[in-house]
């Protein structure tokens, strides 16, 4: 996988960037920036085209999931950030992921998954239309998730449906909503609060 790092304080945290459909591992960056100007930064490039646009994994039409490549990516991504923190040496308790649309698809299938790995997330405008079979405990996970009342791409049906998934498995939830699907300063600065609170 392409990835960039921008190495920050040893003792900070390391988010792990995860942009959405078209983006590439730079897109993020300035998000991560004003999330936490300590913090060791890792945009991450999806390794699926769809149309010329990378993306984390592959979908069988607009909103729906194809879920055998779904699993297949999301375990090849948790390796990469597995072997990332060997190689660049830091601890995967330090990891927040940060994930905007397509991003936070696949960040939310990762804290379904790993909750003993992946316990602190900010997902922007996550959908998840995927039957979850597992009940891992999640009491552990802290997530900000913001959604739109009127976006285009995720229904609130399917925003709420997130929701539910996360508080029936006991994560500690904290939501904002916004309008639209598109990434607003006033929700990055709402997540920056969010984590400064939890990291401390």
């Amino acid at each position: 996988m392409n990835y960039i790092i921008q190495q920050g304080k040893k003792d900070a945290p390391v988010l792990v960037l995860l942009h959405g459909t078209g983006g590439t591992e730079e897109s993020l960056i300035d998000v991560g920036k004003d999330l936490n100007q300590e913090a060791t930064l890792i945009g991450i490039r999806g390794a699926i085209l769809e149309n010329g646009y990378p993306r984390f994994f592959r979908r069988l039409e607009e909103g729906v999931f194809d879920e055998k490549d779904l699993a297949e990516r999301s375990k090849e991504l948790d390796d990469f950030i597995k072997e990332l923190a060997n190689t660049h040496d830091f601890s995967l308790e330090q990891v927040v992921l940060v994930g905007y649309s397509n991003g936070a698809n696949i960040g939310m299938r990762l804290l379904l998954d790993h909750p003993e790995i992946y316990q602190t997330a900010i997902l922007f405008h996550p959908m998840y239309p995927v039957e979850v079979t597992n009940h891992l405990d999640l009491k552990e996970t802290q997530v900000f998730v913001t959604m739109g009342t009127q976006d285009p791409i995720v229904s609130l049906a399917d925003s709420q449906r997130v929701l539910s998934l996360l508080r029936e498995r006991g994560a500690r939830l904290t939501e904002e909503w916004t309008k639209s699907h598109q990434l607003t300063f006033l929700e990055v600065s709402r997540a920056k609060e969010w984590l400064g609170n939890v990291r401390n």
